[in-house]
Order: C-alpha cells, then structure tokens, then sequence
C-alpha cells in the first residue's frame, strides 16, 4: 500500500477527468482522492500534509488560482500542479507565481503527467524532512541555556574562542567548557555541523543583521 507521502489529492470539477487521472495514477500504483471542488478539498485541507495537489486552474466557485491563494494563506506545505487548457497558459503562469510546481496542458500523454506528479511527490518529500530536521534542531537550541547560545552565535559567526571570551567578559577556558556543552547539547560532530544547523534554523542570518 502506498505511503501517505505518495497520495495524489485530485481536485477538478469534471468528473471525467477526475475519474480519467484516478485510473492514469493509480495504474502507476499511486494512491489518489479526488475532489468536485476546491471548496471540498479545503474542507479536509488541514488532514493533508504530505502527497501532492492536481488542480483544474478553471473551476466554479473557487478556481485553481483562489485555491493557491487561500493555501499560501493557510501556509499549506503540499506542492500544487495545475492543469490548463492551452488559453489558460497567463493562469498557469500566474499560478507558478503563487506557488504550483508545475502546469500541465491539455492534453498531455500519461509519461508527462507522471514525471509532474513524481517530481511534486519527491519536492514534497524533501519539504517535509527539512521541516523535521529544522524542528529538531529548534528543539535542541531551546535546551540551550542564554550563555551557551551567545557562545554559539559567536562560533557560527566565525570567532575564534579569544574573541568569543573578551566579548562576552569571560575566561577563554570557560569558553572551552560551554563549546564542548554545545558540541553534545545540539548532537554536533564539527563546527562545520554547527554552522549548518544554524543556517537552516536562522541563528546564522541573526547574527550577520
């Protein structure tokens, strides 16, 4: 059985092409469920996390772009590809601006529309590791005490420990001491690991600004 990550949330108001896309995917082995409307989907929209979105940019009541819309405003994480008749490319445009990985144009052959759904499903996949990996790293800094995290912004800002020690009106040793806390508190194997985590969790930014 497909894995959540692999579910196709189909949202078009044809039932023909939703029920056309559920056999071309689910041939493929990739679970699917379809939707009449963006309205429908948004019902169950705070469910969803993982899979990916296919969309009609045409569609009573709410069309693909307001589906966008209100999905960047709930800050929806699942990647979107729309699909478009041939008059419909300054949408599908407009859709790629507000965030849709892709567009497909009607018609498209069943390769064109798995290589879309592939590339959204493993674009999500990724997403979702880098936001596990980022709360990971939020919750190890936050066992760090006030001290520690000076000492680590020094580091990740590139100063030596001496520099580190003078600014912060503490002995180099003691520097040593907190480092060597922070290498075990934030599960880092090098500096270079440090610098990493502080990228990904914004400490690296903060510091420069």
């Amino acid at each position: 059985m497909p894995s959540d990550k692999s579910i196709v949330h189909v949202i078009d108001d044809d039932e023909a092409v939703r029920q056309a896309l559920a056999f071309q995917l689910g041939s493929a082995g990739i679970e699917v469920r379809t939707y009449e409307s963006a309205v429908a989907f948004l019902q169950v929209a705070p469910t969803v996390h993982t899979g990916c979105i296919i969309t009609d940019v045409r569609m009573p009541e709410l069309s693909g772009i307001d589906l966008l819309q209100r999905m960047r405003e709930l800050k929806h994480p699942v990647p979107v590809v729309v699909i478009t008749a041939h008059g419909d490319i300054p949408l599908a445009v407009e859709a790629m601006r507000l965030g849709a990985v892709d567009f497909l144009e009607k018609p498209f052959e069943d390769e064109v529309l798995l290589a879309s759904v592939r590339s959204a499903l493993d674009r999500g996949d990724r997403d979702q590791r880098r936001q596990a990996e980022r709360s990971n790293i939020e919750a190890r800094l936050a066992a760090l005490s006030n001290r520690e995290r000076d000492v680590l912004k020094g580091l990740v800002a590139g100063h030596a420990n001496k520099q580190i020690a003078y600014d912060l009106g503490i002995s180099p040793r003691t520097i040593e001491n907190y480092r060597a806390n922070l290498m075990i508190k934030m599960q880092a194997g090098s500096l270079s690991d440090l610098v990493r985590m502080a990228l990904i969790a914004g400490i690296l930014d903060a510091t420069e600004s």
